[in-house]
């Protein structure tokens, strides 16, 4: 079968010269995530300071041993640095830039968060790569039962939902999780019991905003390829 680039078929040579190029650039991302949950806690704290500011977060049950100064941890799928920490909690500092595009910004003192630390190389990869820059807001329109399971919908922005296909991979604040469906709004997950009682969702309702990342793989395969959106090249303001 063909397949097809911006200028006519791709040829089995370019598509490996692709994925190697793919493999190299993907070794560039200095830490990454799983989006599995290793813990729920919660943001004890936030201090502005020179107009950023400082959060202080309650690891609760999250395996703490051996953290160290300047390791990464996720919290709701936001990828911040550890600046001090004691036996529970941590401390980390969050710009107006990544106080303006994600929830922390909007995270108010008590809230549950789920929290990852970066992946070690001899780690499973449990759910797909995630790099903990967030794309951008979306937003849970519905919750419905489906026999022990949930159904979410959450609308998603039209520069995202280009990349979301049915059967792949997206990270909701944090959390690895497989698109059931997708439409001109949004999409559709199901969460299983164990994922709604093992992280921040169980604490998520209709209406709450929540962070987004679409899969690595699918930015980097566009960037890769080329493919022009709508007459533009895909790196432009193209909807």
């Amino acid at each position: 079968m063909k397949e097809y680039g911006a200028t006519g078929p791709v040829r089995a040579s370019a598509r490996l010269f692709a994925l190697r190029r793919f493999s190299l650039t993907f070794r560039g991302e200095r830490y990454l995530f799983t989006g599995i949950i290793e813990g729920v806690g919660r943001l004890a704290a936030r201090e502005s300071i020179g107009g950023d500011v400082r959060f202080t977060f309650n690891v609760g049950n999250l395996p703490f041993d051996n953290v160290q100064m300047g390791e990464s941890i996720a919290i709701n799928g936001v990828c911040l640095t550890v600046i001090a920490f004691d036996a529970s909690s941590f401390q980390a500092d969050a710009s107006t830039e990544t106080l303006g595009l994600t929830t922390l910004g909007q995270l108010g003192e008590g809230a549950v968060i789920n929290l990852e630390r970066a992946m070690r190389p001899t780690d499973r990869l449990g759910g797909h790569l995630v790099s903990g820059h967030v794309d951008g807001l979306g937003k849970v329109l519905s919750i419905h039962e489906d026999a022990r399971a949930q159904r979410w919908r959450f609308a998603a922005p039209a520069s995202l939902r280009r990349y979301i296909a049915k059967k792949g991979s997206i990270c909701v604040d944090g959390v690895s999780l497989t698109v059931n469906e997708v439409d001109d709004e949004g999409f559709e997950v199901a969460l299983i019991p164990h994922t709604v009682a093992n992280t921040a969702f169980s604490a998520t309702g209709v209406g709450s905003a929540v962070n987004l990342e679409i899969d690595l793989v699918a930015r980097y395969v566009e960037r890769l390829i080329g493919v022009p959106t709508n007459g533009q090249h895909p790196q432009g303001d193209t909807p």
